[in-house]
């Protein structure tokens, strides 16, 4: 039995694992996939406080995990599926096993939220895709649009417009929602366009791959067709709590509720990162988080 379970290995998971295995706990940290969580589609971190010229999401996720190992914590490749509160802690499921721990913190972050007005899965991997810097090569020389007007969005914008021929940009209001310097960088790259009060109406195929889209203005009603390769959807993101919202208070979001240091409704059982309900969701906010979370699990250990 571990001293403390980190569920996810994002930012704040990472950084929770730090000070958790510097301070002496038993630690383990559980990352069905990539460990990096988030930080891996990020091209460029540009407002991560150290880096004046930036760096890349990939290479500081790769720095936190061996900073974490350094200090002894343990990176475990599972997905946990299930948590339950027991006298001794909690009873972690994973795909391939269980694991037990006196407490847990949970840092599964947020995954993209899909496209609900039309079904796009059929596309996805055909034109369709979720993240820019994942797929965006694919693309190179070509057209894409992009549909969302927040911080994602105009990353993806960004990114996308060093290596795409043109990129639209569809959003639904008359001003980006992203924070002032992605919106002024996006607003003067000159090969994208923005199509202002303006929603993903359809999609067109060809060969069952994507070959353009159908925007409509939300004043008019008046459709565009726009030819392009490819379609990124920037329009938010969802916590990543089902699994375990019955234990545990969550917002009308699905984000966890916490106090400042992370503690939520359950005893031993604390929370770090985009997963929680917070009013900021970026990289150095969730790294707050795990610091928090973990001197909450020392001082909850040692009482």
């Amino acid at each position: 039995m571990n001293d403390v379970a980190i569920i996810g290995a994002g930012p704040a998971g990472l950084t929770a694992a730090i000070y958790a295995a510097r301070a002496g706990l038993s630690t383990a940290v559980y990352e069905g996939l990539l460990v990096g969580g988030q930080l891996t589609s990020i091209d460029q971190l540009e407002n991560y406080p150290g880096f004046a010229q930036g760096i890349s999401g990939f290479d500081i996720a790769l720095e936190m995990r061996e900073q974490a190992e350094r200090f002894g914590a343990t990176v475990v490749s599972d997905t946990i599926t299930a948590l339950e509160k027991t006298d001794e802690g909690f009873v972690l499921t994973g795909s391939s096993q269980t694991y037990e721990a006196k407490s847990v913190i949970v840092a599964t972050g947020a995954k993209p939220r899909r496209f609900t007005h039309k079904d796009l899965s059929s596309l996805e991997g055909r034109g369709v895709s979720y993240c820019a810097t994942c797929d965006g090569n694919f693309f190179r020389g070509r057209d894409v649009c992009i549909v969302g007007g927040g911080d994602t969005a105009c990353a993806d914008a960004i990114y996308l417009s060093h290596i795409c021929t043109t990129v639209h940009l569809v959003h639904r209001r008359d001003q980006l929602r992203a924070h002032h310097w992605y919106a002024q960088k996006v607003e003067s790259l000159p090969n994208v366009v923005i199509h202002w009060n303006s929603v993903l109406d359809d999609v067109v195929t060809a060969d069952g791959s994507l070959a353009g889209v159908v925007i409509e203005d939300v004043n008019t009603h008046d459709k565009t067709t726009l030819d392009c390769a490819g379609l990124f959807v920037a329009i938010g993101t969802n916590p990543d709590t089902a699994w375990l919202s019955s234990l545990v208070d969550c917002d009308e979001n699905g984000y966890i509720i916490a106090s400042e240091g992370g503690k939520t409704n359950v005893e031993g059982l604390f929370v770090a990162g985009d997963v929680r309900s917070t009013p900021l969701r970026q990289v150095v906010t969730a790294t707050s988080d795990g610091a928090l979370a973990a001197e909450a699990c020392v001082k909850y250990l040692a009482s």
